[in-house]
């Protein structure tokens, strides 16, 4: 799950200021959940552009806003609206703007949100939703060695041959109201009867995984 939040209301009118006609995309999977862009939040944003004195000539949720595939036969469906656009407000997150930026190359297409993490639906209510950062997407998973628990991005050090020094009584001294991750994999480890993974010395992480942008193939 891509976690969003909707950037301030009177930034996104600064994005459009020179522009009069505005369609909106929204998508049906992340920005859904995370109540940044699925139908209630477009229809929100179109009436709050609508007060601006501006013009919002149709709107759509992808799904995903993510797919060029998906965007393209969208564009195909809405040709007649899009073309009124003097430009594409994009309520998805990072990489769907940038894939709506890819399909309507005449158009500007402006963030309505912010990309903050992937994270994981810890809680979901009528009235609350809860997401946590547990992957940071590094591309050198070592979650076989820690039970599961990944300290790259748990703990904020991203220690990973255990704690620091600063760990006191099971919290982490970055963050006191946090469970060290080092003490949660020891737990971990030890109720599955493998705490013999914390005596192997793992190698420095090798960043050279991390270059950007990353590309994968599928055959």
């Amino acid at each position: 799950m891509i976690i969003t939040r909707q950037k301030p209301f009177g930034e996104i009118l600064d994005f459009i200021k020179n522009d009069r006609n505005i369609f909106l995309v929204g998508c049906a999977v992340c920005a859904t959940t995370c109540k940044t862009g699925g139908e209630d939040q477009i229809k929100a944003a179109a009436e709050n552009i609508r007060k601006a004195g501006k013009t919002v000539v149709g709107w759509a949720v992808l799904d995903p806003a993510c797919s060029r595939l998906e965007i393209k036969k969208f564009r195909r469906k809405e040709q007649n609206n899009v073309d009124k656009a003097d430009a594409i407000l994009s309520l998805a997150c990072g990489g769907g703007t940038q894939a709506v930026t890819a399909v309507f190359e005449d158009k500007n297409v402006y963030p309505a949100n912010d990309t903050l993490f992937q994270g994981e639906i810890t809680e979901m209510t009528i009235k609350r939703a809860k997401f946590d950062e547990k992957c940071s997407l590094c591309g050198e998973c070592m979650l076989q060695f820690t039970g599961g628990i990944c300290p790259v991005t748990r703990c904020p050090k991203s220690l990973v041959n255990g704690p620091c020094g600063g760990v006191k009584k099971g919290k982490c001294e970055i963050d006191t109201d946090m469970d060290c991750t080092w003490t949660l994999i020891y737990e971990r480890l030890k109720g599955l009867n493998r705490l013999g993974e914390l005596k192997k010395i793992r190698a420095p992480k090798n960043h050279s995984g991390d270059k950007r942008p990353r590309t994968l193939v599928v055959k």
